[in-house]
């Protein structure tokens, strides 16, 4: 099964995108027109991939179509680039609503006593094998790709993040690699979270201050969408996210504001 399953993905990744698909990609995702020309070749195929293997759903009323769930690849792609970890390998579903959706999650507070959150959310990822996004939202952060704001990084970031156990402390390198990834992600999420606690003004979405998940998260944004600031405010963090996802988006052409 997993020979056919390999053998598969390697013909997908050698198939060209239909034309329609990879126009979408370039007339609608900044992202991906920022890529040198071999990257933009290897998100195309690996696509192809996420696209064979993930189902989508549109929720709520939402007529998905293959302009939205190329949009959507074409991002979530975006951090396997160079990377052999597997194609987000609990993911089955990603679920698209209209716009924020409203969950009821339960939450436990400091004293014991368990309350509801009725909050809104621009996407979730779950850990039952689905991804949860909001339509509105994604389109917006087409329109704004130099924010820090992207929510399809931002769930398959936690996608990664759930794989591989970073926010755990599982380091995703070995050896001395290993020990200096623990080093400036504890440190930079302990001096995030202080600030954020004290009420400075930071670079670093205050979000990221709810647990090292979500600083995982709102890093993986900045990273590819603010590259040159995070890389002048953060060198260390900016460092250590360049050699995890095995990019450099501050050398792209027309990388990010600052």
């Amino acid at each position: 099964m997993f020979g056919l399953k390999a053998r598969r993905r390697r013909r997908l990744l050698a198939t060209p995108l239909p034309p329609a698909w990879e126009a979408v990609l370039r007339d609608e995702v900044p992202l991906y027109g920022r890529l040198p020309a071999a990257d933009q070749a290897e998100l195309r195929g690996l696509a192809q991939v996420f696209l064979a293997e993930k189902r989508f759903e549109g929720c709520g009323g939402l007529a998905l179509d293959d302009r939205m769930r190329v949009v959507i690849a074409g991002q979530a792609c975006l951090l396997l680039l160079h990377r052999d970890g597997g194609f987000f390998p609990r993911l089955q579903s990603v679920l698209v609503y209209p716009e924020a959706f409203v969950t009821n999650e339960e939450l436990e507070e400091v004293d014991g006593i368990v309350g509801e959150d009725d909050g809104e959310r621009l996407g979730e990822s779950w850990g039952q094998g689905a991804l949860v996004l909001s339509w509105q939202d994604v389109a917006l952060d087409l329109k704004a790709p130099d924010d820090g704001f992207n929510v399809v990084l931002h769930e398959f970031a936690h996608q990664i993040d759930e794989d591989l156990g970073l926010s755990d402390g599982t380091a995703p390198f070995s050896g001395e690699e290993g020990a200096r990834w623990a080093e400036v992600w504890e440190g930079e999420y302990a001096k995030h979270a202080a600030d954020v606690r004290r009420g400075k003004r930071t670079f670093v979405d205050e979000y990221g201050a709810d647990d090292p998940g979500e600083f995982f998260a709102v890093a993986t944004e900045h990273f590819f969408e603010e590259p040159r600031p995070l890389r002048a405010r953060h060198p260390r963090l900016y460092e250590q996210l360049r050699l995890f996802y095995r990019q450099d988006p501050a050398a792209w052409g027309g990388a990010g504001k600052g």
